[in-house]
């Protein structure tokens, strides 16, 4: 079976997303690196005690996809 996986994000629907896109327009989608970038990059202004599980799974799966096997949460 093939996994479907969404080409682009759109910050809006992910809460820690959406204030780690606090200077762009966060109902624009952005591609899945760009997330990845964003999550990367700003890690320490994400609090993972309040992602929502679709949140937290979306960040594993795009740190799957491109952080090489690294996992930026537990």
């Amino acid at each position: 079976m093939v996994e479907h996986r969404a080409t682009t994000i759109v910050p809006n629907d992910f809460p820690q997303l959406r204030l780690l896109a606090w200077n762009r327009d966060a109902s624009r989608p952005i591609d899945r690196q760009e997330a990845f970038e964003l999550y990367d990059r700003n890690w320490r202004h994400v609090d993972a005690d309040r992602l929502t599980p679709q949140e937290a799974a979306l960040i594993d799966d795009l740190a799957k996809e491109f952080g090489h096997g690294y996992r930026m949460f537990v």
